[in-house]
C-alpha cells in the first residue's frame, strides 16, 4: 500500500493505492477512482505527487474501479496493464513503457533504477518507499499471473506492436 501525496493538500493529504506491481509506478499516468465513491470525490481533478519521482498525475473518475477492492483507489499505467491500457483510451492518458523487452528498467525510470531486473527494482523500490515514508503497509494477496508456456517465466504485460496471420 503506497502514499501518493495530494498536491497543495493543506492536511497532507494522501490517498493509498494497493498493488502487487510497484515497481510499475514509474510509467503510472493518473489515479482512478470510481466515480460516485464518497472518499475520493472531492479529489477527482486533483493531482497527486508520483512517489520517488518529480512527476503529478491528476486523479480521474472511471466506472471501471471496484470501490470495494484493495483501497478503492487504482494507479493507472496503460502500457503495462490491458485494463489500464483501457481506462488510457477512455482519459487519453500517456503510455509511458518503463521496462524494456527483457523487463529491465528503462530510460523512463528514475537514474538509479534503470538497467535493474523488475523483481530487483521491486525489493529496492519498496525499500525506498518504506525509508521516504510513501510505504503504509505490505500485506500478502494471492493472485493469478500468466506464465510462458514454454520457459515458464512470468509474462509481464508490456506495450508493443503486434501482428497475427490468419490461415
Amino acid at each position: 500500500h503506497i502514499k501518493y501525496p495530494v498536491v497543495n493538500s493543506k492536511t497532507n493529504e494522501s490517498i493509498v493505492i494497493a498493488t502487487t506491481r510497484p515497481e510499475t509506478l514509474f510509467g503510472d499516468t493518473a489515479i482512478a477512482v470510481y466515480p460516485s465513491d464518497k472518499r475520493y470525490k472531492h479529489l477527482i481533478g486533483t493531482h497527486v505527487h508520483l512517489p520517488l519521482t518529480n512527476r503529478t498525475i491528476p486523479i480521474i473518475a472511471d466506472a471501471h474501479v471496484d470501490p470495494e477492492f484493495g483501497s478503492g483507489a487504482v494507479k493507472v499505467t496503460p502500457a503495462h496493464d490491458a485494463n489500464d491500457y483501457a481506462i488510457g483510451d477512455r482519459h487519453s492518458l500517456e503510455r509511458i513503457k518503463i521496462m524494456d523487452q527483457t523487463g529491465k528498467m528503462n530510460e523512463n525510470s528514475p537514474d538509479v533504477y534503470q538497467g535493474m531486473d523488475r523483481f530487483d527494482c521491486r525489493k529496492q523500490l519498496v525499500d525506498d518507499l518504506e525509508k521516504q515514508g510513501f510505504l503504509e503497509k505490505i500485506e500478502d494477496h494471492q493472485l493469478s499471473r500468466g506464465h510462458c508456456y514454454r520457459c515458464h517465466t512470468v509474462i509481464e504485460p508490456y506495450l508493443s506492436k503486434q501482428w497475427f496471420v490468419a490461415m
